[in-house]
């Protein structure tokens, strides 16, 4: 392929490397981070991304994300949503709310709920299945793209049940799908100053590991642009793809920029010593690499949530294939100062059309429901 800019021989190889879809190491995504060109990265990831799906169609969804609680121990330095239990701000929505807030979703055409919470001390696998339980029968047709890792190893713990007790409850309870979320970055280092009480990468890999055997796939997700480098932003992604060889369970890659606003972390001197800077151009680039080094990952979705419409409809030439949800209800990213974090169904049809693609509704197992 003609490419670009001027290249060195070890980039324009590794580069080639790809699209010969050869798998490309560890150590030749680094060099991609820190020589390749950002045009010619974007140039090959949407090649990549077009040989594995329609070239001219981005998908999203309607959905609503619901947090049911922001009561939280895990302290994530990262987080301006949560508080510590006892604080006067906490709060448990009831069951009344939350139907309200799918019933709207159910009007506007949604089918997923992406229900996710804090670490509350006293929420125990009984009210887990309690509320799966009612919201399935309340609403059948939605899916229940509910939890994370880091959630389900809580309520394992402080249920003092097995995780695989756990994962059969949930399951019976009408849980159908594990979202990426408390992955931040896996790799030690990194949790120890983000998330110190947080699961652990090895936990949040395993608990992964289970649910994907058991038939609960979900997507993988990274939060980059603080402390890390971009050698442990790669360590992250060989670990998830690593896991997706042996499951096959990841249905998508979604990375973000850390949001800073509000956050403890905004304060720490750590965040100089990051390599990456996080702002649009780290984002593009960073999910131009995903694509290229993340082969068994077939869905990459951008994040016009944290970056803005502008930058989502850049990354739909960068890898992209999908353009995520609605996100008709969000709270965590908003409480660190994000404006972004809200849409319909109209706007995202709107924004991928306006990007020169077709926009295509799916669910959460990326079945076609209805092309725009």
């Amino acid at each position: 392929m003609v490419f670009l800019s001027l290249l060195s021989s070890s980039v324009e190889k590794i580069l080639n490397k790809a699209l010969d879809s050869k798998r490309i190491n560890s150590e030749e995504a680094l060099i991609l981070f820190k020589e390749a060109s950002l045009q010619d990265l974007g140039q090959v990831a949407h090649q990549i991304r077009c040989k594995k799906h329609n070239s001219k169609q981005v998908t999203f969804i309607i959905d609503r994300n619901i947090n049911y609680t922001n009561a939280c121990t895990a302290a994530c330095r990262f987080c301006a949503f949560a508080h510590w239990p006892g604080d006067k701000r906490i709060y448990v929505l009831n069951y009344e709310i939350i139907k309200e807030k799918i019933q709207e979703l159910i009007d506007q055409g949604g089918t997923q709920v992406l229900l996710q919470g804090g670490h509350h001390p006293d929420l125990k696998i009984e009210y887990y299945e309690e509320l799966f339980t009612y919201i399935k029968a309340e609403f059948p047709q939605i899916t229940l793209h509910a939890l994370s890792p880091s959630e389900i190893d809580h309520i394992m713990k402080v249920s003092e049940i097995s995780l695989d007790e756990t994962l059969n409850r949930l399951i019976k309870a009408g849980w159908e799908s594990l979202p990426g979320g408390g992955a931040e970055i896996l790799v030690k280092r990194v949790r120890d100053i983000l998330s110190p009480l947080k699961t652990s990468s090895e936990d949040w890999l395993n608990i992964m590991k289970a649910a994907h055997q058991k038939g609960i796939k979900g997507s993988a997700t990274m939060m980059f642009g603080h402390v890390e480098s971009f050698a442990e932003r790669i360590e992250h992604m060989s670990r998830l793809r690593d896991l997706q060889d042996e499951t096959q369970g990841f249905r998508a890659f979604i990375s973000w920029s850390f949001q800073s606003g509000n956050t403890p972390l905004s304060q720490d001197i750590r965040l100089q010593e990051g390599e990456g800077t996080g702002d649009g151009l780290d984002y593009l680039r960073t999910q131009a690499i995903s694509r290229i080094f993340l082969d068994n990952f077939d869905n990459i979705q951008a994040s016009w949530v944290t970056q803005g419409f502008g930058i989502g409809q850049i990354a739909l030439f960068y890898g992209a294939n999908d353009f995520g949800g609605t996100m008709l209800e969000e709270n965590v990213v908003s409480a660190a100062g994000t404006i972004n974090s809200k849409s319909n169904a109209d706007e995202l049809t709107y924004q991928i059309n306006k990007a020169g693609f077709e926009a295509a509704k799916r669910d959460t197992f990326y079945n076609i429901l209805k092309v725009e």
